[in-house]
């Protein structure tokens, strides 16, 4: 089974898709990780590497590449990954929904010196290039199977209705 999770930052992607995939014994791959290793090679924050982006599509193609060659030569696997149900259109398609209160919550506490504008700024340049390479709105629901708001669960409690659900 191929399986999609995408949500705004602070939703619990990252978090979930790691714990499906051990729970399920799928491989796993976030695009987030991968946006973090290429800000840090180019020495930038992510919202660095986002603004990049909305200037040199290169970014984006490299991670849209990457996703589509995985959806196309795995099985079975867990992606996390904003856009990866447009890349991976036969994958079960998860969206956790999380209000920006509680994103923003839970990103000053992993991120201590995250900052409320740099949440807006970075969630704006990604709806602003996604919409503009491929015009898609990855925050519609239709996009998706399942959708869980997150606020109020717990990571176990996240994992056990997807997996009730899928």
């Amino acid at each position: 089974m191929k399986i999609t999770i995408s949500g705004k930052p602070g939703s619990g992607t990252s978090t979930i898709s790691k714990l499906l995939s051990e729970k399920l014994g799928y491989e796993h791959l976030s695009t987030g990780d991968f946006m973090r290793d290429l800000a840090s090679d180019k020495k930038l924050s992510l919202l660095e590497l986002s603004k990049l982006a909305e200037e040199d599509d290169e970014v984006d193609k490299l991670l849209d590449a990457r996703q589509e060659k995985f959806g196309k030569e795995k099985e079975d696997f867990v992606l996390d990954a904003r856009i990866g149900f447009h890349f991976i259109p036969d994958s079960k398609k998860i969206y956790l929904d999380v209000s920006d209160e509680e994103a923003i919550k839970r990103i000053k506490k992993r991120e201590q010196d995250s900052t409320e504008e740099e949440y807006y700024d970075r969630l704006n340049s990604e709806r602003k290039r996604y919409k503009k390479l491929y015009n898609l709105d990855f925050e519609d629901f239709n996009n998706y199977d399942i959708v869980i708001k997150t606020d109020k669960l717990k990571p176990d409690e996240i994992l056990n209705l997807i997996l009730k659900m899928i």
